[in-house]
């Protein structure tokens, strides 16, 4: 394949842009040094309502919405389109739950879901697990980024590996630099792209291919010569439940994600929250125009490329456009796909970063950690987590890219009872919450391993959908194994807490209280207690400790 100069030329201009965004980012809305956790890993905590709505959306709607959706369609069909269902089910959930967590974060000064955890439930036990499951879970999630990234180059004719290290190094140059406020800036240039590229495909692509009517009959006489029954643009009764399972647990996983609620307690108050959980179903409605590129690029005659042996599913979508737009506009949307797995790849990297420092290196390596050491911890680390992913892609092939997040969510989802019971009740004892934990991995890890391949239907390592007929029952319906997993965790949870309680067995603190879950950003009487040993001793608050990990 040779190299599309017109395609690389525009693709390299944006790709400028948005780096030198990347590092002015580190002077737009400073108020303080960034040598705080405060400031590089959650932008001051004040974000308002259209950078909040940006940045979530910029988190959330990653290079798995525009490589991995489509391409799981382009080979298995209507079961693609489970990511539509699961991101407008997601939010009136997080309405719920996001507000809370935000306002017990911000009264204690909580940086991230396991210092929650560890004050909640008292245990830097419970916290250090939760924060060693959102940083494995992060790395396939980040992997996916770069994925994308470098369907994008293989579009393009550029093979090897030096470019996609190439804005592996640009990425951490300057998230190392700017912290959240990078990807927040780059994320209003992201969004702008996508729309106006997915808004011009839905309309200009369907004319050159004949209509929608033409699009859904090569896709449906495509699927009627696969070997998988599942397969088609309708979902057959045997894959239902696997549907629904999956679309329910993913929900259930995206807000666990610890970049996901990096976003969340970046924002300025509860109301910018709220709002953003009102507002952000818009995304929802692109993404189902999105996973329709699946079917157009089968309408389109689009074969993937073939890479080690085997056609790369990842590369429909940039073939797709490559083949249907100008090579101009081609450049735009690749632009747009690569910058659109960049601005989640920083916060995920930021996010998994600020978990190993507040509760790995300040918990058990460096107790008495300045902010200014915090913060280096940090940044060393976010470079840390983006090298761990590209090993993730090294180690696992997946057949389909989304793959990657599907093994997230399944490891994520572990974290529920800890996170999202434990903001509205502490009835679970702290060693129940973490045998559960333990139960719900393993049960987790052993489906991942027998699962099967939506495209081949064979066992595989990282496949979304678990056969029911392996537990002994007999039926040939299947269900997402991250739901499977997380009952069994409840249900340990549950069982050892009534046999604790039981027996007596003390339980830890709580460094909470009820009020402390419904606090709104300058309601008076309300301050958040010091973080660090240095903020307490600077403010002179005689409690200040209260947040120091014991």
């Amino acid at each position: 394949m040779h190299i599309k100069t017109v395609e690389l030329v525009i693709f390299i201009a944006l790709f400028a842009l948005v780096t030198v965004l990347g590092f002015v980012a580190a002077r737009w809305r400073r108020a303080a040094t960034l040598d705080h956790l405060d400031e590089w890993g959650l932008g001051g905590r004040n974000f308002g309502g259209w950078i909040t709505w940006f940045l979530i959306g910029g988190d959330l709607y990653t290079a798995y919405t525009f490589v991995a959706v489509p391409a799981l369609i382009f080979g298995a069909g209507a079961l693609g389109f489970f990511a539509v269902p699961y991101t407008i089910i997601v939010y009136p959930m997080v309405f719920l739950v996001a507000p809370r967590l935000w306002s017990v974060a911000h009264r204690h000064g909580y940086v991230t879901p396991a210092d929650f955890v560890r004050g909640r439930h008292g245990s830097s036990t419970l916290a250090l697990v939760v924060a060693l499951t959102g940083i494995v879970a992060t790395m396939p999630y980040i992997a996916l980024q770069l994925v994308g990234i470098e369907a994008v180059l293989k579009s393009m004719g550029i093979r090897g590996e030096w470019p996609l290290i190439i804005a592996f190094a640009i990425l951490a140059a300057y998230t190392y630099q700017s912290g959240l406020r990078a990807p927040a800036l780059i994320a209003f240039v992201k969004d702008s792209l996508i729309y106006l590229v997915v808004i011009v495909a839905i309309i200009y692509i369907p004319i050159k291919l004949g209509g929608w009517g033409d699009i859904f009959s090569a896709a449906q006489a495509k699927f009627a010569k696969t070997p998988n029954p599942a397969d088609g643009i309708l979902l057959t009764n045997s894959a239902t439940l696997g549907y629904a399972t999956l679309a329910f647990g993913s929900a259930c996983a995206l807000f666990l994600y610890p970049h996901s609620i990096t976003g969340v307690l970046a924002s300025r108050s509860r109301d910018v929250i709220k709002r953003n959980m009102a507002a952000l179903p818009a995304y929802s409605f692109v993404l189902g125009l999105l996973a329709l590129l699946g079917y157009m690029a089968i309408a389109a005659g689009v074969k993937p490329v073939v890479s080690g042996g085997k056609p790369d599913a990842n590369t429909v979508v940039p073939l797709l456009y490559d083949k249907i737009f100008p090579d101009w506009f081609a450049g735009i949307a690749f632009a747009a796909i690569a910058i659109g797995a960049l601005v989640p790849a920083a916060i995920m990297s930021i996010a998994a970063a600020n978990l190993w420092t507040r509760n790995i290196y300040k918990e058990y390596l460096r107790r008495d950690a300045t902010p200014a050491e915090e913060a280096r911890s940090s940044k060393l680390a976010s470079l840390v987590v983006k090298a761990g992913a590209v090993v993730v892609i090294l180690a696992i092939d997946p057949q389909f890219s989304i793959d990657l997040q599907l093994i997230g969510g399944v490891i994520i989802l572990q974290t529920l009872p800890a996170i999202v019971l434990g903001l509205f009740t502490r009835w679970f004892h702290a060693w129940a919450l973490l045998v559960g934990w333990l139960a719900g991995i393993l049960s987790g890890l052993w489906m991942l391993y027998v699962t099967n391949n939506p495209l081949t239907g064979k066992e595989h390592f990282g496949g979304s959908l678990f056969k029911l007929s392996k537990l002994g029952l007999n039926t040939d319906r299947t269900i997402y194994p991250g739901l499977v997993a997380l009952a069994v965790n409840v249900i340990v949870a549950a069982l050892l807490t009534f046999a604790f309680r039981a027996a007596k067995t003390p339980d830890r603190a709580d460094e909470t209280e009820e009020q402390d879950y419904h606090v709104e950003a300058g309601d008076v009487g309300v301050e958040r207690l010091p973080a660090t040993v240095d903020e307490a001793i600077s403010s002179g608050r005689p409690n200040g400790d209260r947040n120091i990990p014991h």
